[in-house]
């Protein structure tokens, strides 16, 4: 996850510095608990309680992740600023999604809920606060957000618009206090299917002239018909100078047999039945399986003490199983997506792995192929992926105890860095044969996160449970370094929400 960053209060006896304060364009957050004074009045003690969790456990680390600094909490809210304004939002909507999981089982009038205003703006940095109108205007949006919102300023958009998988609803220009501009606003919808949501006003409006113009002209034309009956009749006793449906040419059997698509022999009820099946339906067409790897099995000590997250290290016994020679494709996902079982068309080469999904979109597409072709495939266990990518080894990497270059794809693997992920099978296979088991894309897998290996199974199964907030990601990704190349190195993140290094590979059960 990496180190908290955050502003530190300095001494108030020091004299302020000399010169200019220091200057920097920067994304800032600002978020706010709605009905904050109204929570606090009926239970102090267990509001403060409950604000300093979801702080500790959910606002500080969703900020470290996206790579943003904490300004400062306020009580009831908070402020923090990113280089980055889609990392900005990306955060934005994590946190408000994890905050609905969070909400769900609570009455309404119990549910901490935050407004969250997102701007791009200059802004003075102190050693414990930031200022400027960039700071002022994330406020005033902020304010006028609704609970578990998320509203941007248009400088945000226009960084983002075609960057983050989202949809986006205009609220066109608003005039906020004390800043002279008007600020044109969106409210950020996490949904991308929403993105054909979102009409403007105008949009509609329009829609509703033009269909209001076609029923009046279809009423006048049938007004014309009717008021002329005696013509209408002539015509319907005159005899067709043409017929009015031309016979179609029946072709002879053996042509006949050649135009009628046959079932496959493991389809055919009979391989002699007296009548041909039926053209296949869409779904029974067959689909671009992914080329799977099968592994024999073992046990191995898994985790690592590198990192308090891999401990301890267990012995776990894997039973035979079979999985992804590479991560999932773009081509293989928009197979999925053409049949409408995936949420999104996938953008990239056809080689490359997918990217920017979900574990829900995860789960979306091994449903969809299991269904398809009958075989129960599914997202590996956590166990299973290590235990796949070490290769029978128990070194630092696959390859050895020292980082090599051109072994992987990550951010210092040797490669000239990149704003995508090579394509599968770039770099050398391990010895199981499966490539890109470190670095290149981040990869799902079926366990719920936690932070240690405490209680951890020791038959290679998933760690699951219905309430799971967030899921276990392997591998590390062409923008990390080279400490996420290692096959015990894990993650975890949220189970909804997509982000650009997020893919995943699947698993098949004997």
């Amino acid at each position: 996850m990496g180190e908290i960053r955050s502003f530190k209060s300095g001494n108030q006896d020091e004299p302020p510095p000399h010169g200019a304060m220091p200057r920097r364009l920067a994304a800032i957050i600002v978020g706010d608990i709605a009905s904050y004074s109204r929570m606090m009045q009926a239970d102090e003690e267990g509001t403060h309680v409950r604000v300093k969790r979801i702080e500790r456990d959910l606002i500080y680390p969703s900020i470290v992740e996206h790579h943003g600094t904490l300004v400062k909490t306020t009580g009831d809210g908070f402020i923090a600023i990113f280089d980055s304004p889609v990392e900005a939002v990306r955060c934005s909507i994590v946190i408000q999604q994890n905050l609905i999981g969070r909400n769900a089982s609570l009455p309404k009038h119990s549910r901490l809920e935050y407004r969250i205003g997102v701007n791009l703006g200059d802004v003075i940095v102190e050693s414990d606060d930031v200022y400027g109108d960039g700071v002022n205007i994330a406020t005033r949006i902020e304010g006028i957000a609704e609970p578990g919102q998320v509203y941007i300023s248009g400088a945000i958009y226009e960084q983002i618009k075609h960057k983050v998988v989202c949809g986006y609803e205009s609220l066109g220009d608003r005039k906020v206090k004390n800043i002279t501009d008007p600020v044109r606003v969106y409210r950020v919808l996490p949904d991308a299917d929403a993105i054909g949501k979102t009409r403007s006003r105008r949009e509609n409006a329009l829609i509703f002239l033009l269909a209001i113009t076609v029923l009046m002209m279809a009423t006048g034309v049938l007004w014309y018909l009717l008021a002329q009956p005696g013509k209408m009749g002539e015509q319907a006793a005159a005899p067709p100078t043409a017929p009015v449906v031309s016979p179609v040419p029946q072709p002879l059997p053996s042509e006949a047999a050649k135009q009628t698509p046959q079932p496959s022999p493991s389809l055919a009820s009979s391989p002699s039945a007296p009548t041909p099946a039926p053209a296949p339906s869409p779904s029974a067409t067959p689909v671009r399986e992914p080329e799977m790897i099968a592994i024999r099995g073992g046990s191995f000590a898994m985790g690592s003490n590198d990192d308090p997250t891999e401990r301890p290290v267990h012995q776990v016994t894997i039973k035979p199983f079979s999985i992804g020679k590479y991560p999932v494709t773009v081509q293989e996902w928009n197979e999925c997506a053409a049949a409408k079982a995936c949420g999104f068309t996938a953008t990239g080469k056809d080689d490359a792995p997918v990217s920017n999904v979900s574990w829900i979109d995860a789960q979306q597409y091994v449903a969809w192929l299991a269904q398809a072709t009958k075989k129960p495939y599914r997202l590996p266990s956590e166990a299973e992926w290590e235990y796949a990518a070490r290769g029978g080894t128990q070194t630092k990497y696959w390859w050895g105890d020292k980082l090599q270059p051109g072994m992987a794809g990550c951010k210092d693997c040797g490669e000239l860095a990149a704003e995508q992920p090579a394509k599968v099978g770039s770099f050398k296979p391990n010895p199981f044969g499966l490539y890109d088991m470190g670095g290149g894309i981040d990869q799902w897998v079926a366990d719920c996160w936690h932070r240690t290996y405490q209680g951890a199974p020791s038959d290679g199964s998933a760690r699951t449970s219905a309430d799971c907030s967030s899921h276990v990601l392997r591998s590390g990704s062409w923008k990390n370094d080279s400490r996420y190349v290692r096959p015990s190195n894990r993650g975890g993140y949220d189970t909804g929400v997509r982000y650009p290094t997020h893919g995943f590979r699947i698993a098949l059960s004997p």
